[in-house]
């Protein structure tokens, strides 16, 4: 199967272009070309007004023995889109336009107009300096005439400008205020300033409000001898609320009262009983109470093992 897009086709050997039969077409033949109205025209015959810009299947062919500096000239036909009749134009390179021929008629351009004429006018103004030396003469003296209004003209905003540049200000003032130098002015200035910030009482956010005073009570727990207890929590700190008078000086600092957190320590539990406070005889009589002596302390632990290593040892 070939390629459906051939790009590199195939010549046999014994290929020979000249027996290729070519058609023989006319010189100027027509060709149909889709185009748009260049420009708004009126049917002669019905007087249809077809509108710059509509579509049309129209005929293109060369005009004949006539050309613009070598650039070549087009003649188009279209119908009228009510009665079928046939308005023909052609391209005018000189003045990049199109110009009809037949069938129908040009609406009115203004602008066009406008264009024409002024291209008219200076053709026609050229030719007569040309021809006409006096003419040249009047235009030059108008012209140098003009060219010394612009330049007075010109030295009057200078001469405006250079004035407004000289104002100074501050010798303007120094001659309507001759009472005070500039130094003393700016003294004058400086303790004004200094006055009104004596003079300004600054006061805090919190004046004339309610302040907190927080107070951190931590209480030591105190464990039994006997039995071990896990210890309850301490109390939370209570805040005291104090209303502190507006009439405070302003520069009075927050009054915030707080302790130094302690540490909570836990007793270790102690392997002997703790021996019983000792009694003296003076101090019996003197209180006048008969008090049952204490207990002897309970052995500890090394003197039992000592004793009953000894026990072992006589029973040897």
């Amino acid at each position: 199967m070939s390629e459906r897009k051939v790009l590199n086709k195939y010549y046999p050997p014994d290929f020979d272009p000249s027996k290729i039969p070519r058609m023989k077409l006319a010189k100027n033949r027509q060709y149909t070309v889709r185009l748009m109205a260049p420009f708004n025209m009126r049917c002669k015959t019905c007087g249809e007004y077809i509108y710059k810009g509509k579509k049309f299947n129209a005929r293109k062919e060369d005009v004949e023995n006539e050309t613009y500096l070598g650039i070549r000239i087009y003649r188009f036909y279209i119908k009228c889109t009510r009665c079928l009749q046939e308005i023909s134009f052609k391209t005018d390179p000189q003045n990049t336009d199109y110009e009809i021929e037949a069938g129908a008629t040009r609406n009115f351009m203004a602008l066009k107009l406008a264009e024409e004429q002024a291209r008219r006018e200076e053709k026609e103004a050229r030719e007569e300096e040309a021809n006409n030396p006096m003419k040249l003469l009047e235009n030059r003296t108008q012209q140098s005439r003009n060219e010394i209004e612009m330049l007075e003209s010109l030295e009057e905003l200078r001469d405006l400008n250079r004035r407004q540049q000289t104002v100074d200000y501050t010798t303007m003032l120094e001659q309507y205020n001759t009472g005070e130098t500039e130094r003393e002015r700016q003294e004058r200035e400086e303790r004004e300033d200094e006055a009104f910030v004596k003079s300004v009482n600054f006061k805090s956010k919190t004046d004339g409000g309610t302040r907190i005073i927080t107070e951190e009570i931590i209480e030591e727990l105190k464990e039994e001898d006997t039995a071990l207890s896990a210890p309850p929590p301490a109390k939370m700190a209570k805040p005291i609320v104090l209303t502190v008078s507006s009439k405070a000086p302003s520069t009075a600092q927050p009054l915030v009262k707080r302790k130094t957190p302690l540490v909570l320590v836990k007793p270790k539990a102690n392997v002997a009983t703790p021996s019983a406070p000792s009694v003296t005889p003076a101090t019996a009589a003197a209180t006048g109470t008969s008090k049952a002596a204490p207990k002897p302390a309970a052995p500890a632990g090394l003197s039992l093992l000592a004793a009953y290593s000894d026990s072992s040892e006589d029973s040897n």
